[in-house]
């Protein structure tokens, strides 16, 4: 198991049919952290009050993230857009979890980022109305044939690849404002004396150091887990760095007691299905 000392989780978007829960879990599973900030969009009440879609994998997580905090892990949690029901509890804290509207984070090394998901900023960078109902209605699509794309390389044994993220990347209008989004959130962060900004939203995972004026501002965007699988982490020196999760997922089996689905060697994990057995963690996870 991989150990940092935070790590930013955002736009899992738990209960979307695009949501690859099976790599959120995989990814938790194989990291522990000091601390968890979840920076919004963890669960997707848009797609949820659209069509129910809450498979195991998608339960599994949130069980996941809550043994956690059973473990003694620190867990902040910054609502996005999709998820901003939570909103409303900013400041109470549930099962040991923290909801803020905002967070100021300091790094090992003495730096202080603003939290926050990002999607505040959708009314600065706003685009034309008509390009944005067509451009989600595209992203809709894209993502379904994400789903069938990322299922045919699985079967091939290949690492998981976005078709999505690739056509966002290729679009000039997309770039544009990615880039308008990211000055503007950085600009924020420097109007606040802080050192830098973490943020999601848009589903590009970041971090670079931004002009404002005459000081630079780190921008980090913890990217997504439809599109790119991406988390960002901080080391314990204070080092900040992408991680993307993309490897072939193994089979996996539940185990008895703990209700999540562990990842196993194929011929060990049917043999175990075959027996009905459980077994343990040291075992189960790799």
């Amino acid at each position: 198991m991989t150990t940092y000392r935070t790590i930013f989780l955002s736009d899992l978007h738990l209960g979307m049919r695009g949501c690859q829960a099976d790599r959120v879990l995989d990814f938790v599973r194989q990291h522990d952290a000091e601390r968890w900030v979840l920076v919004g969009d963890i669960v997707d009440g848009w797609a949820l009050a659209r069509s129910w879609n809450w498979t195991q994998a998608h339960n599994d997580v949130v069980q996941k993230l809550l043994r956690e905090v059973r473990k003694g892990a620190e867990m902040v949690y910054v609502p996005g857009n999709h998820d901003g029901a939570a909103r409303q509890f900013a400041g109470l804290t549930f099962g040991g979890i923290l909801v803020q509207r905002e967070w100021i984070h300091r790094t090992a090394d003495g730096r202080r980022l603003l939290v926050l998901h990002g999607d505040e900023f959708d009314g600065v960078v706003r685009l034309a109305p008509w390009l944005s109902t067509v451009g989600a209605r595209a992203y809709e699509l894209s993502l379904a044939l994400n789903t069938v794309v990322a299922h045919v390389r699985e079967r091939m044994g290949r690492p998981y690849w976005s078709l999505a993220a690739a056509l966002k990347d290729r679009t000039k209008k997309a770039l544009q404002y990615v880039d308008r989004f990211e000055e503007a959130v950085a600009a924020l962060a420097a109007e606040r004396g802080v050192d830098g900004v973490v943020c999601g939203h848009i589903h590009r995972p970041e971090v670079r150091e931004i002009a404002t004026g005459d000081r630079t501002t780190l921008y980090a965007n913890c990217g997504d887990w439809v599109e790119n699988c991406t988390a960002l982490v901080e080391h314990h020196d204070g080092r900040l760095e992408i991680v993307r999760w993309t490897g072939v997922l193994t089979p996996t089996v539940a185990t008895r007691g703990d209700g999540l689905a562990h990842s196993l060697p194929p011929r060990l994990a049917l043999a175990a299905e075959a027996a009905g057995v459980g077994l343990p963690l040291a075992l189960t996870d790799r």
